[in-house]
């Protein structure tokens, strides 16, 4: 039960580095934010990020059962993928700052950092993950998304960009050890 519960905050953790990224350097430019202002954007990014991870999963159950022989090296690829992109995305140097004034904006930063825990939801259905577990991952990835968004603006204002990357590149390698894992257990 420990290990299980630390595999889903490590995949949550992994998964919201993005969230982390841009709401700290969003609330840079912010004046007076408040837990009033704050909240909400949490919520939106934090069900978004959830929702995304969860129809990942029950699409890639769908196809499942049709490609059971090699859904763990789909699903390893998949998170190599993932990860690989978003180390890649930190090393380059790209400044995320994104406005997260008014909700279209806020709905377009929350999908927009949560298209790989769709990609993540498939893997993981791949992986053969029980119900039990992924309601587990489902729940870590929705609180500490909406902790991680709330931390972000907060501290943006006092620390600006300084960590997005390195956000990055630990959640990049995260998803990829989760990703080997995967395989290790395939093979």
């Amino acid at each position: 039960m420990v290990l299980s519960l630390l595999e889903s905050l490590l995949l949550a953790l992994s998964l919201c580095a993005d969230c982390f990224a841009v709401s700290t350097c969003s609330s840079v430019t912010l004046k007076g934010i408040s837990w009033r202002s704050v909240f909400p954007i949490a919520l939106v990014f934090g069900l978004v990020q959830t929702a995304l991870m969860a129809l990942g999963w029950l699409f890639g159950d769908i196809f499942v059962g049709h490609i059971q022989k090699i859904a763990s090296l789909v699903g390893f690829l998949l998170l190599l993928y993932v990860g690989g992109s978003m180390i890649l995305e930190a090393i380059k140097n790209e400044d995320e700052a994104r406005d997260l004034n008014g909700l279209k904006n806020v709905i377009i930063g929350a999908v927009a950092t949560s298209i790989d825990a769709f990609a993540v939801g498939v893997s993981l259905s791949m992986g053969f993950v029980p119900t039990g577990k992924m309601m587990m991952n489902l729940a870590a990835v929705f609180i500490v998304t909406i902790l991680s968004v709330i931390g972000g603006m907060f501290g943006g204002q006092r620390i600006g960009c300084r960590f997005g990357r390195p956000a990055e590149l630990i959640g990049g390698s995260v998803l990829i050890l989760i990703g080997l894992n995967i395989l290790i257990g395939f093979i």
